[in-house]
C-alpha cells in the first residue's frame, strides 16, 4: 500500500528497488526496520516516563508489545 505522501512514480522506483533485493537482503532490511522502531518506541517511553529507570523502560515497552495479560504472566507486575 503506497503511502499518501509518496508518488505513485516513487513507489514504483521503491518497489523496483525491493524486487532486485535478495531473500536475505530483504530480510535484514526488515530486522533493521524493526530495530529502528523498538527504539523510537522506547525513546518515546523514555520522554514520557523520565524518571524510569532502563528496567522500567524495558517493562513498559513489553506491556505495549504483549498486552497487560501476557505481560504480567512473562515478567510479573509491571
Amino acid at each position: 500500500m503506497r503511502p499518501a505522501d509518496t508518488s505513485p512514480e516513487a513507489w514504483r522506483v521503491l518497489i523496483g528497488l525491493i524486487r532486485q533485493l535478495s531473500a536475505g537482503e530483504r530480510l535484514q532490511r526488515a530486522i533493521e526496520l524493526s530495530e529502528a522502531v523498538r527504539l523510537a518506541g522506547e525513546d518515546a517511553l523514555r520522554r514520557a516516563h523520565p524518571n524510569a529507570s532502563e528496567r522500567e523502560i524495558f517493562l513498559l515497552a513489553a506491556r505495549r508489545r504483549l498486552g497487560d495479560d501476557l505481560c504480567r504472566r512473562v515478567y510479573g507486575p509491571v
